[in-house]
């Protein structure tokens, strides 16, 4: 196995659409991350909007 994919694989692993905050797997959690830089579902990315504490 090759240095690039070694860390392909690593890569991988994070990006699993998997929510940081609920652990449920989401399509929109790839699309936040993209966006805001955290791994978080589109449910709470609104409930963080509304309630930040």
């Amino acid at each position: 196995m090759t240095e690039y994919e070694d860390i392909n694989q690593k890569n991988q692993k994070e990006i699993d659409n998997i929510c940081e905050e609920c652990k449920e797997k989401d399509e929109s959690v790839l699309q936040n991350l993209i966006l805001t830089g955290f791994k978080i579902c589109k449910s709470c990315r609104i409930s963080k909007t509304i309630f930040p504490i």
